[in-house]
């Protein structure tokens, strides 16, 4: 029947044909305006975890260090981050800060910065450390890298000096770079035996749990307020 009328009315299959081009071109449109306003696909939230064995996951297996483990965590809970293990083990302050410029890559959005128990373990005099630590801060700080700074606290027998030089460098240096601090970050661990590894200093795979379970607020809240308008 179709082939009947444009047979006796020409224009009437001139006419369906025009309908078709306009119809076809009027879908392509629609389908290029979608494709303009859909968002382009975020990229991840790039973080290193930048420190010494309790980064690196001494003694631990595949998986169970604690970037691998908070990145887990993170993305159960509805981030897109990759969290890049930069720790070593033995690292001293002045090990990181020779390392940190090629450690910390480009489109790196986060730090987090724990470095310190080693130059306690060594004698390091805190200025040295607190230094050091300063230098990484506002290196991190000129590439537009925000830092999250975990602290450390000094063994007792080391004196009470020692002790309050070394554990006040961390909320001096929060605040004088209007950093994030995460106090101590073994805390939880380090009073209970069942968590760490035989050597009695390093956090087990449950220790390493217990750590992110207590630093995932605290990163929470960094990620959350990265993303908030200034």
């Amino acid at each position: 029947m179709e082939k009947d009328r444009r047979e006796r009315f020409p224009s009437y299959g001139a006419s369906i044909m025009a309908f078709k081009r306009a119809l076809s071109r009027f879908f392509m449109a629609l389908a290029s305006l979608f494709l303009i306003a859909a968002p382009a696909s975020a990229e991840p939230v790039r973080i290193v975890g930048f420190g010494d064995s309790l980064m690196a996951g001494y003694g631990l297996d595949p998986g169970e260090s604690f970037p691998e483990k908070l990145q887990a965590a993170l993305r159960a809970k509805g981030h897109d981050v990759v969290i890049e293990n930069a720790g070593v083990s033995g690292d001293t302050s002045s090990g990181g800060l020779s390392r940190l410029d090629w450690s910390v890559p480009d489109g790196t959005a986060l730090v987090i910065l724990e470095l310190g128990a080693n130059d306690m373990l060594r004698g390091v005099a805190p200025d040295i450390t607190e230094r050091n630590l300063d230098a990484m801060i506002s290196r991190l700080k000129a590439r537009n890298i925000a830092v999250l700074l975990a602290g450390m606290r000094a063994a007792p027998n080391l004196g009470p000096d020692y002790q309050t030089a070394f554990d006040g460098m961390f909320p001096r240096l929060a605040q004088k770079h209007g950093l994030t601090l995460y106090s101590f970050f073994l805390d939880g661990v380090t009073a209970d035996r069942a968590l760490l590894l035989p050597d009695g200093m390093h956090p087990n795979a449950a220790g390493v749990d217990r750590m992110v379970e207590r630093f995932l607020p605290t990163m929470e809240a960094v990620l959350a307020s990265a993303r908030t308008p200034s």
